[in-house]
């Protein structure tokens, strides 16, 4: 019988030698560079598998005693990798903000210039600190939910370095000029390829992992993260169909052209939001939020409810991207009729949130993890009613290619996004290493008015440039010429963006802080405080939420 060691070596070796030969016939600088890499890599991992590795026992180490039957090693990597790619993301953010206010900051390099930083900046935030963050949550949700370890522990590790490689090769494309000039899905095919690897291998260890559940019923959580995995799954291999020119070079060209290519497109885009930045980040917040609060989930029926509403009409909204188009008028009604329509069930889902601290909104004074989970929830509703509201076709003839939307993304990005995923990292690091509590909870309190502050003046700033930028644009005189070049409005813009500047800073700062305590945490330190900071309770898990009312 053939042996795994032996499969390993073969498979290894097999992929060593298939990337040496695409790196030696490379039609361009980019493809080598990154066949350099997968060869790399696999003869790293071909050594490697001389010698077999024994994995530590579940519950071997300094966990806390809930997590011993838990595998836990992947899911330290995960957060982390969530902490690092945040504030790289930020930084990023920071930096070509600052090139659009002032753009001599853009240096005249080509792999320094905004349009090739920008994607690099949306990548990281998107997909590399969200994307881990919710890898990283799920596979700790789903593994506390269904009472079984994960399905997989070395499948579980190709899921989380595989994602880390696609993120590496992803922004490297960026920064040498490879692009699809896809919103969200800019990476060329063959790393396009690469990710459908891993995200199948992801969603077939949280599959096998619910398969082996204890537990008869599936928490609402891990609806919204299996749909979140299933539905990006579908967008990204629909979307991503293309003909590459040379199996040896990077470029391709889409299966798609026109407006059949761009409805695909904010088919694709608006649901990468919508499942991606949403459903995902749903599943966070319905266990996270009762677990801190130490409170059952307010109407689990409610929660179903939200759930099934949400993942029905947010499929069909994209086409609100494309009003004043050649798309057809009614395809058009049709993507605003389900974005306004979305408006009740997303309300629902953050009344549902909110609610979850009956009985415990006194904790709002002590706790800031629970403090900036509010706050994500209070985001969320925020971006879910201005986002239907901008779909309006009216509205959106003022608001679309404006600032405005850049405040509208941010807003949730930042608010909902970034806030829920510190709090479940705040939530995660001391039980993932066993500690008592975090290194300083009066640091996660500066961390919160920060990233708060930080978000106040960057979509603040954005929506009045936005309104601006759109009336400026639209004005004419009495004979019905524009009154302003494209030049004027950006000059009137240039205070907004300086503002913008110093909001993003303030975020990166939260982020840092936020860097440095969970590595004071890892290490094991506590930071004397005054007592009110320490009432909020350790690593004692809350009383498990009923799965019906």
């Amino acid at each position: 019988m053939v042996s795994l060691q032996a499969v390993k070596l073969t498979l290894f070796g097999v992929a060593t030698l298939f990337a040496l030969v695409a790196a030696g016939r490379a039609q361009d600088q980019m493809f080598a560079f990154h066949m350099m890499i997968f060869a790399t890599l696999a003869l790293i991992f071909f050594f490697r598998s001389f010698k077999p590795r024994a994995l530590t026992p579940l519950g071997v180490g300094p966990a806390h005693p809930s997590e011993e039957r838990y595998e836990i090693s992947v899911l330290r990597f995960g957060l982390i990798a969530t902490v690092f790619w945040g504030c790289v993301g930020f930084l990023m953010g920071v930096i070509v903000a600052s090139q659009l206010a002032w753009p001599a900051l853009n240096l005249d390099l080509p792999w320094t210039t905004f349009g090739r930083l920008r994607p690099v900046h949306t990548s990281a935030v998107i997909f590399a600190f969200g994307g881990t963050a919710l890898i990283t949550t799920s596979l700790y949700v789903v593994q506390r939910t269904s009472g079984a370890p994960l399905w997989s522990r070395n499948l579980a590790w190709f899921v989380m370095l595989g994602y880390q490689l696609f993120i590496l090769l992803a922004a490297s494309s960026y920064v040498m000029g490879g692009s699809q000039s896809r919103e969200y899905a800019e990476p060329e095919w063959y790393i396009d390829l690469w990710l459908t690897v891993v995200w199948v291998a992801y969603l077939a260890l949280f599959l096998g992992t619910l398969f082996r559940r204890k537990e008869p019923h599936i928490y609402v959580a891990n609806w919204f993260y299996l749909a979140f995995i299933v539905t990006v799954a579908m967008l990204h291999v629909v979307n991503n169909l293309a003909v590459p020119v040379s199996f040896f070079g990077a470029k391709s060209y889409s299966a798609f052209s026109g407006v059949q290519d761009a409805l695909t497109q904010w088919w694709y885009g608006h649901n990468a939001v919508g499942f991606f930045l949403t459903a995902g980040f749903l599943g966070m917040m319905y266990y996270f939020v009762p677990k801190q609060a130490e409170r059952p989930v307010y109407s689990y029926r409610l929660s179903i409810v939200h759930f099934w509403a949400l993942i029905f009409l947010y499929i069909w909204a994209g086409p609100h991207h494309l009003h004043y188009t050649a798309l057809p008028n009614w395809a058009q009604t049709l993507g605003m009729v389900f974005s306004i329509m979305l408006w009740m069930p997303s309300w629902g889902g953050m009344i549902n949130g909110l609610m979850t601290l009956s009985g415990a909104w006194d904790k709002l004074r002590t706790d800031p993890i629970i403090r900036m989970m509010v706050a994500a929830i209070a985001f969320y509703g925020m971006s879910t009613f201005e986002g239907p509201l901008m779909s309006i076709r009216a509205v959106n003839s003022l608001s679309h290619y404006t600032d405005w939307t850049i405040g509208h993304v941010h807003s949730g990005a930042l608010g909902w996004v970034g806030m829920i995923s510190f709090g479940a990292v705040y939530y995660m690091a001391p039980r993932l290493w066993g500690r008592e509590r975090l290194y300083s909870l009066a640091m996660v309190s500066w961390h919160f008015w920060l990233a708060t502050a930080g978000i106040v003046l960057y979509a603040s700033a954005m929506w009045v440039s936005g309104i601006m930028q759109g009336l400026m644009w639209r004005e004419t005189n009495e004979l019905g010429f524009l009154v302003y070049s494209f030049a004027e409005t950006v000059e009137a813009m240039h205070p907004f963006y300086v503002i913008r500047v110093l909001g993003g800073v303030l975020y990166l700062l939260g982020g840092l802080i936020m860097a440095w305590n969970i590595w004071k945490t890892i290490r094991g330190d506590v930071r004397v405080e005054a007592e009110h900071y320490t009432t909020v309770p350790g690593p004692v898990s809350a009383p498990a939420a009923t799965p019906a009312e």
